[in-house]
């Protein structure tokens, strides 16, 4: 319950991504390694998945890394020792890891820590295979971490189904089963709140340099048709949850268990999660447009 209570102070963090999956992913990315003052990023790790934009989940992984790569080449930032390679597939059952750089570094990375010191906090914004293949090959990272994940829809919507979740239901299972300390973001009627426009982001966004560039002209091309059209932009919220906790109210409650249907269930006596009730999407992009204003 300690280390599920908001952060205070500056936090370590390592953020996994599925980054070329649409484009909400590269703004939390950039928004994440713009808040020096607020997250100390330790790593990158680049999260599989599968839609029209990969031939699998493999493939959706090496896309993520090559868009992570293109994003911190505009940020000035190398990739050495800071991105690693995820999962190559999805778990196969709830207690086989999928081994990967990424799983591999962040059981380093956590145990490296004592069960005393501040948490190493997990913003997953992705599948979450990396996260539950690392907390399978080593279980004691859980009393060392704090994982944010951007999944699913609250516990009294009709589905829980959301891309994140159902990708991979085994590691999904896993991260609602296990323990470890959870502050979950549900995606309707928390995240969607957090939207932005073409209009908006010219104005704001677009004149400020290469990054901003790369992320108005990847918006620019994600739809068709802008007329009275705002697009999610989920993946924020968790990063903004760790800037600055207010704009993104959570309340704690008992975790829900996950069914064969993709419908929540919830059980007497289940360990706490902490959950995302609604998203300040002024407050969030005012900050997020503020610090790409400071950038060449």
């Amino acid at each position: 319950m300690a280390r599920l209570a908001p952060p205070q102070d500056r936090v370590a963090m390592v953020l996994d991504t599925d980054t070329y999956n649409e484009i909400d992913d590269q703004f939390a990315l950039v928004y994440a390694m713009l808040s020096p003052d607020q997250l100390d990023v330790e790593a990158i790790y680049a999260a599989p998945f599968h839609n029209e934009r990969s031939d699998g989940p493999g493939d959706g992984m090496a896309k993520s890394y090559e868009e992570i790569q293109r994003l911190l080449d505009r940020l000035g930032r190398s990739l050495d020792g800071f991105v690693h390679r995820g999962s190559q597939a999805w778990l196969p059952d709830d207690r086989t890891p999928v081994p990967s750089d990424a799983a591999d570094d962040l059981v380093e990375r956590a145990m490296s820590r004592q069960p005393g010191d501040a948490p190493l906090y997990i913003a997953a914004i992705g599948a979450i295979t990396n996260i539950a293949s690392a907390l399978l090959i080593e279980p004691a990272i859980a009393e060392r971490i704090v994982i944010i994940w951007l999944s699913g829809h609250p516990y009294d919507w009709p589905t829980a189904k959301k891309f994140n979740l159902k990708q991979d239901l085994h590691a999904s299972r896993l991260l609602f089963d296990c323990g470890v300390p959870l502050v979950h973001v549900p995606c309707k009627n928390v995240a969607e709140h957090v939207r932005t426009t073409l209009a908006e982001l010219r104005q704001f966004v677009a004149p400020c340099g290469r990054i901003s560039q790369y992320l108005f002209d990847i918006y620019s091309a994600y739809c068709d048709d802008h007329f009275a059209y705002a697009k999610e932009i989920w993946d924020v919220v968790p990063i903004a949850w760790l800037v600055e906790p207010k704009w993104v109210p959570t309340l704690t409650t008992g975790s829900p268990l996950i069914a064969d249907d993709m419908t929540w269930h919830r059980e007497r006596g289940r360990h706490s999660v902490r959950v995302a009730v609604d998203a300040d999407r002024n407050a969030i992009f005012r900050d997020f447009f503020s610090k790409l204003s400071q950038c060449s």
